[in-house]
């Protein structure tokens, strides 16, 4: 397996899209943190309506230029620290068997799997050219280690089941990808992406919602990310229910984007049935090692309101364990073969999970053909919480801290902002049992917030993103 060719396929954030050379993305970010927010302000990264599957045409077409090296996030949704050190992170394949699949991260996972394959496809056979001068021994000609990040998961797998990718793979890995969706795109697309308070700073909220909404509402790729898990808890029932719930809909969510994820999802498990009926024994022809963690709570669920008019600002209540972006009932991948076991739950954020410390060890058994472990947790984990996604600058916001014995294991703690080196000490104070708060005030800007205990030694780093009121 040495001899494969590594695909790295980043997720929603991981490619730079520019335009003449500048970063748009970057750009509109930026203007979006450190003015109020107007209707305008994503327009240069704006999708036609009812853009399906299709290509957009210019002046709505972005190039994917690279991997983001740098840590990014959109609001209400999800971060991605960038990929620096992706070739280490991979177990160091050679440059020449080294594929890094950039693309436009707002087109349907559909559009980019059908790219994946043209460009796979290309560099396979180029690498089939190659190998002989790098591996002369190998036991076989080369096949295709997939690797994807994220939302990239959702590309891969479709690629591989409904794009002839199966042909040529030899094993799919996954890192913190939603297999069944998010919570918070449901909360994006209805309006609701950051959780709405009373008093100042509740009007920048609103409209920062706004603008989000009308701009994600024509990106194909964030109506595929719609939670396809029962994942809408209404107020006074005992269980949650699906999206597709008539009866319990969820105020603001247009059904078209309902419908859109749900035939997205409904094509992938069609094709995997029936490459199961023809396989021998029902099982994949390629292995699946998924990499996931339920150490940081996650949004997991939807408030519904009595009466079902609005959904609520969530709390405690909607969330659950996951990776601080997809709960772990969506990590699951369930479309597996049942003998097959490839979840390797991990201690890292779903944005770390790219990283060397994260990626390498396991990278390198898959690499070996040996297995990865069946368990890559710490014990004594700690994590960091932001109750609310998004901040107004000026205005308090807490910071939660969960774990044991904290103060009793040298607990440091400090904030700066991205992109500099000066760190800020930041106090927690006990707030109950394993639990620790603190309130902090940031000018406008993306911020990290770090805590770091020893006996064992553990660190979270969590980012915020502070917005001009």
């Amino acid at each position: 397996m040495e001899h494969d060719l590594v695909v790295f396929v980043p997720g929603f954030l991981g490619t730079r899209l520019c335009r003449d050379g500048q970063d748009v993305w970057a750009r509109c970010s930026e203007s979006l943190i450190h003015s109020p927010p107007t209707p305008g302000a994503l327009s240069a990264l704006a999708l036609p309506p009812g853009l399906g599957d299709a290509m957009p045409e210019d002046p709505f077409r972005l190039d994917a230029v690279d991997l983001l090296a740098s840590p990014d996030s959109m609001p209400g949704l999800m971060s991605c620290r960038g990929y620096p050190d992706i070739r280490a992170a991979l177990g160091d394949p050679l440059t020449a068997q080294l594929l890094s699949f950039t693309y436009d991260w707002r087109l349907s996972h559909r559009l980019v799997a059908g790219q994946l394959r043209t460009r796979v496809a290309r560099e396979l056979e180029r690498w089939n050219e190659q190998v002989d001068a790098h591996y002369p021994d190998r036991p076989d000609d080369p096949r295709v280690i997939l690797v994807c990040h994220s939302t990239g998961g959702l590309i891969g797998r479709h690629y591989l089941e409904c794009q002839d990718g199966r042909e040529t793979a030899r094993a799919l890995v996954t890192l913190g990808t939603p297999q069944k969706g998010l919570a918070q795109a449901a909360r994006l697309l209805a309006g609701h992406a950051i959780p709405k308070i009373e008093g100042p700073g509740s009007d920048a909220r609103a409209r920062l919602n706004e603008v989000l909404r009308d701009w994600a509402l024509d990106l194909p790729a964030v109506a595929e990310m719609l939670p396809m898990y029962d994942a809408v808890r209404p107020e006074g029932k005992s269980r949650p229910r699906l999206i597709t719930n008539h009866r319990y809909p969820v105020p603001g969510l247009p059904a078209a984007a309902v419908g859109d994820v749900v035939g997205f999802h409904e094509e992938f498990r069609s094709a995997r049935d029936e490459h199961r009926r023809t396989e021998p024994d029902g099982r994949l022809p390629y292995t699946v090692h998924c990499l996931a963690s339920g150490d940081y709570p996650t949004p997991e669920t939807l408030t519904l309101s009595t009466g079902g008019t609005h959904l609520t600002s969530g709390g405690n209540a909607s969330l659950g364990p996951g990776d601080g972006t997809v709960p772990r009932v969506s990590a699951l991948a369930d479309w597996t073969d049942a003998d097959q076991s490839p979840m390797l739950w991990t201690g890292f954020r779903n944005a770390d999970m790219a990283s060397p410390a994260a990626l390498r060890d396991v990278m390198i058994a898959i690499r070996r053909g040996n297995p990865p472990g069946s368990t890559l947790a710490g014990g004594e984990s700690i994590a960091l919480h932001f109750p609310a996604l998004a901040v107004v600058a000026g205005r308090p916001f807490a910071v939660e801290l969960l774990g044991h014995n904290l103060q009793g294991r040298n607990l440091r703690t400090s904030m700066w902002r991205s992109g500099t080196a000066v760190k800020q000490p930041v106090l927690f104070e006990e707030n109950g049992t394993d639990r620790y708060r603190a309130e902090l005030i940031a000018t406008p800007g993306r911020w990290w917030v770090e805590a770091t205990v020893d006996s064992p030694r553990c660190v979270d780093r969590k980012d915020v993103t502070v917005f001009a009121s």
